[in-house]
């Protein structure tokens, strides 16, 4: 019998009266409870109690319960005002939709034009009002529904936290930035930001993009006063690629082609239809368009993800997403960051146009017509000419090297090689006695290379015997060999260290220049920062230069933060609170963590892209690639960039050694091993008066601080050096799991 009253009581939990959503809010903010506290309480995310709170979802058992509880007890605590405001209902759901509905069962409207949608019954034809929050009354539209994702009919979908709100400030966008289109029992649906779910009545290809352009309301504005809004980007799951003609896998073939033969079916319905696509053909990230008139762009954008559109490096298992947490991560990427226009490479790329548009319109003349000019502070419109680029700038192949022998090595006085740090040495007898190997890591090192970093906008100028300049952004032949890291200065002050501990700042490898070599102008700032004197023999210069990627880093910063704090990791915890939430911050919820993966290659891959090589397409040395026609072809911010990171580094090595007296093991890229007694970086990192080293590493998750990278017994590290023979090798590539795969490079 017990059993049976149970199942009652479920049964009767399962319709717990709850009171409106502004009034949950307030009844938590009454008691002073945070949503993360109520989260934990509940064992759910954060996202889902603010939600609840905003009325896009709603509880379910058996958290429906324990929410109800908790509110009831809040009400006593805190009664409401004699004369409340009425509640604004929530305007994502009919006023006929009432308690006993389930929410199962919301029909998902169309948002076709009434000519394909003219098989539709009565019922199915019901107006949905658009959500408005707090607005006047306002005539329904027959386009849209709002469906959480527990109405998902795949199985084992989970509820997703929404990306943002289901409207958007610009009524041309409220549907968000994109959708992920599947098919369920038959009905083709498109799964937005925020929970709301469209019926789509397209049944082709063509015909989706003009569903997308005319009726779906999807894009993002602009993100600079004279940019272009974001195309609305189209997800199309397997389900879909099959509804509409599409393999869902690629042949070989296509694959190493990255796109779908030009005769296929679907590319020539799109051609009948008067679509065009882009160089790129019909791939993983493919564009269909229509050549803009006047201000007006017609151009949609698909992702398949089973055409590996999102890589698994930096997307991790994202396409294997039920739509509607598919829609979540890439909404949340697309509102933190921008619309993804392709790989994260290229996103981060996009996102430095976008930020910097190469042109602005003219002040209107006599008749009213406004021209566009070059927009001051951007890369312009037009590519630097190939033959125009000064030679220690270049990969080799370029053109303007095609008359150097064909298998000319070029040394350091040729070439600039400003590249990260791939550097260690054999431990001291000392470093033995310790226990551990301890692995910290630099927080969006590359990012925060880039912020406040001088780079040059413009071609550059050839000069012989300059005076150094460190405002001036540009390459430097010059002799560094000179500089005795036995012997430098930190801040004002000459101190003396074990230099033969220390990896030269000069080059990726650590070893100590030899003679004159180029160098990108932080690099050889550093060194007159180290006490020494430089004198360049030659220089290529930019005089037109500024803070191009200041607004690149300031984005990619925020939408870094904003989504670790969602995770629980926030920027002003104390260095013991950081690392704590910092242990398995991902599984709280793994959806924001592929967010968080994603932005930060987004950083990585955008600096890559400034310097892209050859991709195939029968590319010979000395001839020009595809990617040198791009204004964004800027070997030289790239190097400025790496340059400015690798002496940021050595910077906090240098103060940490002058001060501790330790020095590391190996370095990676932005990882540094240090030897210790203990097994946490609070073990070795010094403080004084409870507060870091100032100019030294600092715990933290801003860009530039550091993170528990992961921790080693030193017998390990002796073990895998002796097994493989190799007294240097860089254990910071290993220290995070400990497991050796190989010896190799790492390239």
């Amino acid at each position: 019998m017990s059993e049976l009253f149970d199942a009652v009581d479920a049964l009767l939990a399962s319709r717990a009266k709850l009171p409106p959503p502004t009034e949950r809010k307030r009844l938590r903010a009454a008691h002073g409870l945070t949503i993360d506290e109520v989260a934990t309480a509940l064992k759910v995310r954060r996202a889902t109690v603010s939600g609840w709170e905003s009325g896009k979802t709603e509880p379910r058992p058996p958290e429906r319960d324990a929410y109800a509880r908790l509110l009831d007890k809040l009400a006593e605590l805190y009664p409401a005002p004699a004369e409340p405001a009425a509640p604004v209902q929530d305007a994502a759901v009919p006023a006929t939709f009432t308690a006993a509905s389930a929410p199962a069962q919301a029909r998902t409207l169309s948002t076709g034009e009434a000519s394909e949608a003219a098989d539709m019954t009565a019922t199915e034809n019901t107006h949905t009002p658009a959500p408005v929050a707090a607005a006047p009354a306002v005539a329904p539209r027959p386009a849209r529904t709002i469906r959480t994702s527990s109405t998902s009919r795949r199985p084992g979908a989970k509820k997703a936290a929404p990306a943002g709100p289901p409207g958007s400030a610009d009524p041309r966008f409220e549907n968000g930035p994109l959708a992920v289109v599947d098919v369920e029992d038959g009905q083709v649906l498109a799964y937005c930001t925020g929970g709301l779910v469209l019926d789509v009545p397209a049944k082709s290809i063509p015909a989706l993009v003009d569903w997308t352009l005319r009726e779906a309301k999807l894009g993002q504005p602009k993100l600079a006063g004279p940019g272009k809004d974001a195309d609305p980007l189209i997800v199309l799951t397997e389900a879909a690629l099959e509804r509409y003609g599409l393999p869902v896998t690629l042949t070989e073939e296509e694959r190493l082609a990255g796109r779908i033969p030009e005769g296929h079916k679907v590319i020539k319905q799109l051609a009948r239809a008067e679509w065009k696509l882009t160089k790129r053909g019909f791939g993983p990230w493919a564009r269909i368009y229509r050549p803009a008139t006047g201000s007006e762009r017609a151009c949609v954008q698909l992702c398949i993800p089973s055409w590996n559109a999102l890589d698994t490096r930096h997307w991790g298992e994202a396409g294997q997403l039920p739509p509607a947490e598919l829609a979540r991560v890439l909404g949340v990427y697309a509102s933190r960051v921008m619309t993804p226009r392709g790989s994260t490479a290229v996103t981060g790329l996009e996102l430095m146009t976008a930020l910097h548009p190469p042109t602005r319109a003219t002040a209107p003349d006599k008749n009213g017509k406004r021209t566009g000019e070059h927009n001051p502070g951007s890369l312009g419109r037009d590519a630097i000419d190939p033959m125009n680029w000064p030679p220690c700038e270049v990969p080799d192949g370029h053109p303007v090297l095609k008359d150097l022998p064909r298998f000319h090595v070029r040394g350091p006085a040729e070439k600039l090689f400003e590249e990260a740090y791939d550097w260690a040495r054999p431990m001291t007898d000392a470093e033995c006695t310790l226990r551990h190997l301890v692995g910290i890591d630099v927080n969006m090192a590359f990012a925060a290379g880039a912020n406040g970093l001088n780079v040059g906008l413009g071609e550059a100028t050839h000069v012989q015997a300059p005076v150094f300049d460190p405002k001036l952004p540009g390459s430097w032949l010059v002799d560094l060999s000179h500089v005795d890291l036995s012997h430098v200065k930190v801040g004002k002050e000459w101190v003396k260290l074990d230099g033969s501990l220390l990896p030269s700042p000069f080059t990726p490898k650590g070893e100590r220049p030899t003679g004159p070599a180029w160098y990108a102008t932080p690099t050889v700032a550093y060194a007159q920062e180290l006490g020494y004197e430089v004198r360049p023999i030659e220089a290529w210069v930019r005089y037109d230069n500024g803070r191009y990627l200041d607004g690149w880093y300031n984005r990619l910063r925020d939408a870094y933060l904003a989504t670790m704090a969602d995770l629980g990791v926030d920027a002003d915890l104390a260095p013991a609170d950081f690392l704590a939430a910092m242990d398995g911050y991902k599984a709280r919820d793994p959806e924001l963590a592929i967010v968080v993966s994603a932005i930060k290659a987004t950083v990585k891959g955008g600096l890559g892209k400034l310097r892209e090589r050859p991709r195939g397409e029968g590319w010979r040395p000395g001839e020009p690639w595809r990617a040198l026609s791009r204004p964004t072809w800027r070997p030289d911010i790239r190097a400025a960039v790496i340059s400015r990171t690798r002496v940021n580094l050595h910077r906090k090595i240098v103060k940490h050694a002058a001060f501790t007296g330790q020095y590391p093991v190996a370095i990676l890229s932005d990882c540094v091993v240090y030897a210790a007694n203990g097994t946490s970086p609070l073990d070795f990192l010094p403080h004084r008066d409870g507060k870091p080293l100032p100019g030294g590493f600092k715990l933290g998750i801003n860009p530039g601080l550091v993170k528990h990278e992961g921790t080693q017994d030193v017998l390990w590290g002796e073990e895998v050096r002796e097994r493989f023979n190799a007294p240097e090798l860089n254990l910071a590539r290993y220290i995070k799991d400990g497991t050796v795969t190989d010896v190799g490079n790492g390239e």
